[in-house]
């Protein structure tokens, strides 16, 4: 790397750490108040955010953008703004246990392309509210509105004296330059969204990272479904800022059943069905074969668009592609991933053979995400939950607004869906502050209840066997 740029990032990590030391020192009603200035500068600037994110990344309905910058600011500080993050957060007399809240340090905050001046202010809230410094690092082709985004927070934070430096904004845009940012001895956290490649960086380090996975969620219209409203409200769903939240749903799953209602329900919805050589053009322009993944061209462009783009004729009010499919994998691309407004569509005879094509889509590139289902049959809903790996099952919702949560349910508002183990994440959490600090635990000795008659002689008697002791111990306490 040339020295000019080492040196730049030397002084980016000074700042940070400086500022982390002073943050540190800050109480929870200091946090607080910057936290509530970030939150309502953030908000009044809503709209002229997501215009600059529509016009900059041509991905997107700015409308739907602006529905965003309103979850990642007012749902996000209405979930967090009671939280104690700073100083003494519980103290338990009786079990002699008190715990205190630490800053981690400084964040480096990996943002997308697809949602980028919401997540920017989602996780320079979330990184405030617990005391530590955030370095955005946006995507390049998100740069102007999310450095927008932050410099509206930082002067709102240093309005209520934040710490100077405590929202940083990096200037680089090679990879080189993020890798070793990433690498940097004094960061203490990577919160990456983004690509798979990048979050796998990440994670490759050394420095502690939160990552997120890839979602292809499946959704399963069982039988007892309410029809009209499982299609109105996948349709709201899939065509929000057109597909690009990366838990909308990527495949419709129908029983037979009721498989011709669901269909003229989706046309009733501007929704058009593509004959076998429509879907073999999309695959073309959806899919990129060199990279085994979507296009990023139809990231976030509407149907029609898209369509024009394949040479398929569609009526000018079309909202949504949808591709009646047989197999899943690679031999079936848009059985994939694609942010945009295009539906995989299955059906199947029954319920155990349609819940076993959304485990399919599920284990192809979506594990630990987000499955859908739309049904009222209380026993099936569980049993569809049981097989799934994913970290949110949402039934009867909108699967991109379920799964960032707040709106439809009680989920933390979050711009950062974690997809446990098997999506290779630490947690199936909704990130949000809780998992921005470290906790000291003080404990006082203390009489254990169940252990408080607990005789370890006998433990050391090779005569004594272990369910001999078991009882003994089960009899006492």
């Amino acid at each position: 790397m040339e020295d000019g740029k080492f040196e730049q990032i030397e002084l980016v990590m000074s700042r940070a750490r400086e500022s982390a030391a002073v943050f540190g020192q800050l109480d929870q009603k200091h946090v607080d108040r910057i936290v509530r200035a970030v939150y309502l500068a953030g908000m009044d600037a809503r709209i002229k955010l997501a215009k600059m994110a529509a016009e900059e990344t041509g991905m997107g309905r700015w409308q739907d953008k602006v529905i965003k910058n309103i979850v990642a600011t007012q749902y996000v500080y209405e979930n967090i703004k009671s939280q104690k993050t700073a100083g003494i957060i519980s103290d338990n007399d009786k079990d002699g246990v008190i715990e205190i809240a630490q800053p981690l340090g400084p964040i480096l905050a990996v943002t997308p392309v697809t949602n980028p001046t919401s997540t920017v202010m989602f996780k320079i809230l979330i990184a405030l509210k617990t005391r530590n410094p955030v370095i955005i690092s946006s995507h390049r082709k998100a740069a102007k509105c999310s450095v927008e985004a932050a410099r509206i927070c930082y002067e709102a934070a240093l309005s209520e004296d934040a710490p100077e430096y405590c929202i940083q904004w990096s200037e680089h845009k090679s990879r080189e330059e993020t890798q070793a940012l990433m690498r940097h001895k004094c960061l203490s956290l990577i919160l990456a969204t983004g690509g798979e490649s990048l979050v796998h960086e990440a994670y490759s380090s050394g420095t502690p990272a939160i990552g997120v996975g890839a979602g292809n969620v499946p959704v399963f219209i069982e039988k007892s479904a309410d029809i009209p409203f499982a299609v109105e409200q996948i349709m709201l769903s899939k065509t929000f800022d057109n597909g690009t939240i990366c838990a909308s749903e990527q495949a419709v799953v129908v029983e037979n059943t009721v498989l011709e209602v669901v269909k003229k329900e989706f046309v009733a919805n501007k929704a058009v069905f593509l004959d076998h050589k429509a879907v073999a053009l999309l695959e073309k322009v959806a899919f990129d074969p060199a990279r085994g993944l979507m296009n990023a061209d139809i990231v976030g462009q509407s149907a029609v668009k898209i369509a024009q783009m394949a040479g398929i004729d569609v009526p000018p009010d079309t909202a949504l592609l949808i591709a009646p499919l047989e197999a899943v994998g690679p031999q079936a691309p848009l059985s994939r991933e694609i942010l945009a407004p295009i539906l995989a569509f299955y059906s199947a005879p029954d319920f155990d053979s349609a819940a076993n094509i959304c485990m399919d889509l599920n284990f192809f590139g979506g594990t630990g995400h987000t499955v859908s289902i739309f049904s009222n049959d209380n026993e099936l809903i569980k049993k569809f939950a049981l097989i799934m790996d994913a970290g949110r099952i949402c039934v009867n919702m909108p699967s991109s607004q379920g799964a960032v949560g707040g709106i439809y349910n009680t989920l933390e508002p979050s711009f950062t869906l974690g997809c446990g183990t098997t999506g290779k994440n630490i947690t199936t959490d909704n990130i949000s502050a809780r998992h921005l600090i470290n906790i000291q635990r003080i404990t006082k000795r203390r009489i254990n209840d169940r252990t408080a008659n607990f005789d370890m002689g006998k433990y050391l008697d090779e005569s004594a066997d272990a369910l001999t002791l078991e009882k003994e111990f089960n009899k006492n306490y």
